[in-house]
């Protein structure tokens, strides 16, 4: 049973296939002209993405080393610096205690001296701070 459904559905398939390939001989005759200047558009279309991928290749990106010495010069420490960046994820005071394993009030005065070294007084203001002297990506 399964055999001849089988034969009956490639009979099928190759008798479309076949009307498929009747209908293309026919439009192509009737519509030589515009065929051609199809097949030849997308040949160039293919050819123009092909150089362009080619030409404007960017080089890989060089890894992130964030800027040590504004951190040094502004005396944020590593504990401050781990606060940043996890400011920087869009982490909440509670989110950044948990991961921490300190305080929310520790998170707090973190947060607090890190707007006064960075001469900030909202997160993304200190966030963008951070991000124009190099510390954060």
């Amino acid at each position: 049973m399964v055999r001849t459904i089988l034969i009956y559905g490639a009979l099928l398939a190759a008798g479309a296939f076949g009307l498929q390939w009747l209908e293309f001989q026919f439009v192509v005759r009737t519509h030589a002209t515009e065929t051609y200047l199809v097949l030849i558009a997308i040949a160039f279309m293919g050819l123009g993405v092909w150089v362009g991928a080619r030409l404007f290749r960017r080089p890989p990106a060089a890894p992130f080393e964030p800027n040590m010495k504004v951190r040094e010069t502004l005396g944020i420490s590593n504990r401050e610096f781990e606060v940043l960046t996890l400011l920087a994820q869009g982490r909440s005071n509670k989110e950044i205690a948990n991961q921490l394993d300190v305080s929310p009030n520790t998170v707090k005065t973190h947060v607090t001296k890190l707007f006064e070294k960075l001469e900030a007084r909202r997160r993304t203001e200190a966030i963008t701070r951070a991000r124009e002297l190099g510390m954060l990506k």
